[in-house]
């Protein structure tokens, strides 16, 4: 897909995903009535629009069902374990979606570029990698993964907005400053990823992600159209009568603590 695709307009935009939203919902409820399991993976460079998209899908879906995974750094203990065993922990149940905010790719990715492990876990990881996700699948896990894709100029763009908004600043991180400084070693380290776990069985599937908006139609469109949902009639809802009971009192509202009503406060000062 060229990267010079016109940008969706908003309305267009908004419609559209309020439309696959409500399919998320479907999708949620008939994995949850099936059972099934789904692992979706998130990779790509530092503000590559990843958190974005996974807001969009998590927003309306029951967070019984859906879930994201965001893993910190590796306590010790687990720096000893399998590279594999605590992404292991967070895999699907029946009837859950998982979606992984980064995942095992931090080995083939981060680690490797910034030296965070050995030549030889590196190897080890592109060797076992593509056997632990046929096992995942052979075990019926619906496995998706999903690289997006930013240019350096974006990236700088999204970078530089960060630095001036104080709800984006926890998002960036001395890591994600020096990710630029080597740009060309984490395009290398994904050649080479991509070269050694695209299998068959869990393909790489590329969102280019230059424009939010039609990143996140595009790659929940085809997050849907992956998992073999089918929508069920819901049961006609009506809401019970009220119980009525003459005799109760409500306590006196000094008894509690209430908030403050900032609000009415705030109309206040509007008014006047």
């Amino acid at each position: 897909m060229a990267r010079d695709t016109a940008k969706l307009p908003r309305d267009l935009y908004e419609s559209k995903l309020y439309e696959l939203q409500v399919q998320l919902v479907e999708m949620a409820e008939w994995v949850r009535r099936e059972g099934t399991r789904v692992a979706v993976v998130f990779e790509g460079r530092d503000a590559a629009g990843k958190g974005g998209a996974i807001k969009r899908i998590t927003e309306f879906p029951s967070p019984r069902v859906v879930r994201t995974v965001a893993l910190p750094v590796p306590s010790d203990r687990e720096g000893t374990q399998w590279y594999f065993q605590r992404y292991i922990a967070h895999l699907p149940s029946a009837g859950e979606v998982v979606l992984f905010d980064r995942s095992w790719y931090n080995r083939a990715g981060i680690e490797k570029v910034l030296g965070f492990c050995t030549d030889d876990e590196y190897a080890r990881f592109m060797r076992q990698c593509p056997t632990f996700e046929r096992m995942l699948v052979d075990d019926g896990i619906i496995l998706l993964k999903y690289w997006f894709s930013v240019s350096e100029g974006e990236q700088a763009k999204r970078f530089e907005a960060r630095i001036d908004d104080p709800l984006k600043q926890w998002k960036l991180s001395t890591t994600d400053l020096y990710s630029r400084s080597r740009w060309v070693d984490y395009s290398r380290a994904k050649d080479e990823m991509f070269k050694r776990t695209d299998i068959p069985e869990a393909r790489w599937h590329v969102v280019e992600s230059d424009n939010k908006r039609n990143a996140r139609i595009n790659c929940i469109s085809h997050l849907l159209s992956s998992i073999p949902y089918e929508q069920s009639d819901q049961e006609a809802v009506e809401l019970p009568k009220v119980q009525k009971d003459p005799d109760y009192v409500r306590p006196p509202e000094d008894l509690y603590a209430y908030v403050p009503d900032v609000a009415a406060k705030l109309i206040e000062e509007e008014r006047s």
